[in-house]
């Protein structure tokens, strides 16, 4: 992706902005929008950010993950479906 070509000012979505949407869906690239020269917002289609913010939800869980392994805070599977299972026949 090259951002040097998804850059408008402000100006150019105001008087594009059904155009604009059309292609944020179709090329599904993000677009920088500036205001005085200083890139100020970042718009994207919804299916995009969708994707995203799945991404960053697993990736959390990611870090959740291994920040536990390195505090030790682990358990054998088998203990776990113990546990689950006393949990279910309750």
């Amino acid at each position: 992706m090259k951002l040097s070509s998804q850059i408008k000012p402000i100006s150019y979505l105001k008087a594009h902005a059904a155009e604009i949407i059309r292609q944020l869906a179709e090329q599904r690239e993000p677009l920088i929008i500036t205001q005085n020269g200083e890139a100020k917002v970042v718009i994207q289609d919804v299916q995009s950010y969708e994707q995203a913010q799945e991404t960053l939800a697993l990736l959390k869980i990611l870090a959740l993950g291994n920040r536990q392994i390195e505090e030790g805070r682990i358990q054998e599977t088998t203990t776990v479906f113990k546990n689950l299972r006393a949990i279910r026949e309750r």
